[in-house]
């Protein structure tokens, strides 16, 4: 297995490969690039397993670098500052991603996962749905990628239903499938699906507006029944939010 670092800051791409190196313990070659076009080169020539990719460098960025790549099959993990933009659409894609100062054991584990997830084969599936984020924020068919413990999941977001909070967990109920359930709580998921439009009904509910199809009154701060026959509380601090928002669709 080989692993290729991809970062335009000298001081920090050595400071990662220290790091790296202490975790490979001899076992794996280790090869460095400064920015896009040296990381290009470096991926033809040495086609690496494990890509540690900066976001943005002196020549471009590394979703530059991505896109002149035909068919990359390699596992990557982005490294970057806070750059919200940027880590929004990378949980959207579910690829690895650490902030810098990069800690050693986040960076182990992001090691580690990608070991392990070498023989998926989704990488280029994922980058796809990565690209799409970065491109038309507006375009219908947006996709978000979602894992449990044995699949990744390639979704519409048109064909999310809502998101139940299961514990730390949540579980996702999608239109003519099986519930998945993923190990990220909801509140991780309210973060990159509101912007989308989703709406916060109740403490543990996370929905597509689009999907309700009836108020009902019945109780004090109401149902909501959606395509599919599926019923979502609204708890009363949400009621009056979610009227308008219905009022107003």
């Amino acid at each position: 297995m080989k692993i290729l670092l991809v970062d335009n800051a000298t001081e920090i791409r050595l400071v990662l490969k220290d790091m790296v190196t202490a975790w490979a313990k001899g076992l794996y070659p280790i090869e460095e690039a400064d920015g896009v076009a040296s990381g290009i080169e470096k991926i033809n020539s040495f086609q690496p397993d494990i890509v540690l990719l900066d976001v943005e460098m002196n020549d471009g960025t590394g979703f530059d670098l991505l896109k002149q790549l035909a068919n990359p099959s390699f596992q990557l993990i982005f490294t970057t500052a806070h750059n919200q933009y940027a880590i929004q659409a990378i949980r959207f894609s579910a690829i690895d991603y650490l902030l810098k100062p990069i800690d050693p054991v986040e960076l182990n584990n992001s090691l580690q996962k990608a070991i392990e997830n070498i023989s998926t084969k989704t990488m280029q599936q994922q980058l796809a749905v990565l690209m799409q984020q970065l491109g038309n924020k507006n375009e219908p068919e947006k996709q978000i990628v979602i894992k449990d413990i044995d699949k990744t999941y390639f979704i519409k977001m048109s064909d999310i239903l809502y998101c139940e909070a299961e514990g730390s967990y949540a579980k996702f109920y999608i239109c003519n499938s099986e519930p998945i359930f993923v190990s990220r709580n909801l509140r991780y998921y309210e973060e990159l699906l509101a912007p989308a439009g989703f709406i916060r009904t109740h403490h543990s509910c996370l929905v597509n507006p689009a999907k309700i199809k009836i108020y009902d009154r019945k109780t004090d701060s109401g149902t909501l029944i959606l395509e599919g026959g599926h019923t979502v509380p609204v708890s009363q601090r949400k009621k009056d939010f979610v009227l308008q928002l219905l009022e107003n669709r």
